[in-house]
């Protein structure tokens, strides 16, 4: 079933088939890490160094596929064509065995190359930068992913048990030495349809950059904290850089999305539908902190918007916005056979907003329909987090924020979301909710990091 699935996918949805592929040996291949990587020279092979540093049995199995990528000139700069120019010339004379040439590879670049050279690690990459391979003038990391997860479809082995699989990385982002086996293990133990990687930003040396990403990633535990406790199902991390999936659930849902950014969000709200995600937290992936404008927003656009300092960044959703949500899909739960109308009528106890919201987006005619087609609990409620997915369910949260429930500083939500869910924290540490020094901060992140907090 699964290879007719595959034949379907390849022919009607794919987007490969027109950049070239170099590789070396790409037999008996169960897994593959596929890292989009435009104008990365100087990062990218300190990520293959640190892939390279997994075991060897594993790196016999996998492959990682880089896919060199840009969008034609003038949407590209000279100096990011060029960039990638080097970066595969370099990453050709690696699969044929060679070190780079000097004019093209400093010594840093040369000494890491050395290091992997010495490990099994399979490599291969995807042109999508030459002339006449670029992407298209709208695309984007989204594009770039689709291409190489389309292409690990085909580098798979059919005739290797088990499930295959896809991970996706960044061309600046470190593994642990146990990533592959960690990812591996899960895979075959749990059999999810895909998973998310546990990961910590790198903090970097300077106090004003390493304010910036600890600010963002608690913003980015926080969310997913409150989701977790509200009982949603979408309470998993979004980053492009900690996505896994089998081969099978790629194409089940039609693969990566072609955005310039959010494809990961997009991609994983998918996933999430076809069952639950798992959660890896026994390896970990180390993204950048580093400032960037290529994309509208993510990590790198969050860090200039932080240096820039128009926005107050210390500002986050109020919890009462996940107390809303909480209590919908509690009510929601206790009930699931209950007509549209009932439901939405209910809603107006809970949140006027809500039920603004719900009618706003036609609730009771959509689940009238659904209820039409099976009353089964369990398939109404399959059903009814299909439609109220994560996507909406940050819709509604936004629209919480802009009206009920302005977004407040982001300790003292901490604080409130911590006592609703009794999670304990160092004594003190939250007493002053606005004035915390970088140290305490990064005191806060690290209990976040470390704690298997949405279970509570």
């Amino acid at each position: 079933m699964y290879s007719s699935h595959l034949d379907k996918y390849l022919q009607r949805y794919s987007v490969y088939k027109s950049y070239p592929l170099y590789a070396g040996e790409v037999a008996d291949l169960d897994q593959i890490v596929v890292i989009p990587a435009l104008a990365e020279k100087d990062a990218l092979f300190h990520t293959l160094a640190s892939l390279a540093r997994n075991g060897e049995d594993e790196l016999k199995h996998s492959l990682v596929l880089c896919v060199i990528n840009n969008r034609p000139s003038p949407f590209a700069t000279t100096e990011d064509i060029l960039n990638n120019l080097e970066t595969m010339m370099i990453m050709k004379d690696m699969i044929k065995g060679d070190l780079p040439d000097h004019r093209l590879a400093d010594k840093n670049i040369i000494a890491l190359v050395k290091e992997i050279k010495e490990r099994p690690l399979r490599l291969a990459f995807i042109d999508a930068s030459s002339p006449g391979h670029e992407l298209p003038a709208k695309g984007g990391v989204g594009h770039a992913r689709k291409i190489g997860m389309d292409r690990a479809l085909t580098l798979l082995d059919p005739q290797h048990h088990g499930k295959k699989r896809i991970f996706c990385l960044d061309a600046d982002t470190l593994v642990d030495s146990n990533y592959l086996s960690s990812l591996r293990n899960h895979f075959e133990r749990f059999s999810p349809p895909g998973a998310v990687v546990a990961f910590s930003h790198r903090i970097p040396e300077d106090r004003r950059l390493a304010a910036g990403i600890c600010c963002y990633e608690i913003f980015l535990r926080y969310y997913v904290l409150g989701l977790g406790w509200a009982g949603s199902p979408y309470a998993f991390h979004t980053i492009g850089s900690t996505m896994a999936c089998t081969a099978a659930a790629y194409t089940a849902v039609r693969g990566m999305p072609c955005r310039q950014a959010g494809e990961d969000f997009y991609f994983m709200n998918k996933l999430a539908k076809l069952a639950s995600l798992g959660h890896i937290s026994d390896t970990t992936v180390y993204p950048s902190a580093r400032p960037s404008g290529r994309v509208p927003f993510g990590t790198g656009r969050r860090m200039l918007r932080f240096l820039e300092g128009a926005h107050e960044e210390n500002l986050i959703y109020d919890p009462r916005v996940f107390s809303v949500l909480k209590a919908w899909l509690e009510e929601f739960a206790r009930e699931p056979g209950s007509s549209g109308n009932d439901l939405l009528a209910r809603t107006a106890a809970i949140s006027p907003q809500l039920h603004s919201f719900l009618d706003c987006h036609e609730f009771a005619a959509v689940w009238e329909r659904i209820r039409g087609a099976n009353r089964r609990h369990e398939y109404l409620t399959r059903q009814f987090h299909g439609w109220f997915d994560g996507f909406k369910t940050l819709k509604l949260i936004h629209e919480l924020s802009a009206d009920a429930f302005p977004p407040i500083h982001m300790f003292k939500a901490l604080k409130i979301l911590f006592h609703q869910m009794n999670i304990p924290i160092a004594a003190g540490i939250l007493a002053d909710t606005e004035c915390l020094t970088l140290d305490e901060q990064m005191i806060i992140l690290d209990f976040l990091r470390r704690g298997n907090l949405t279970d509570r």
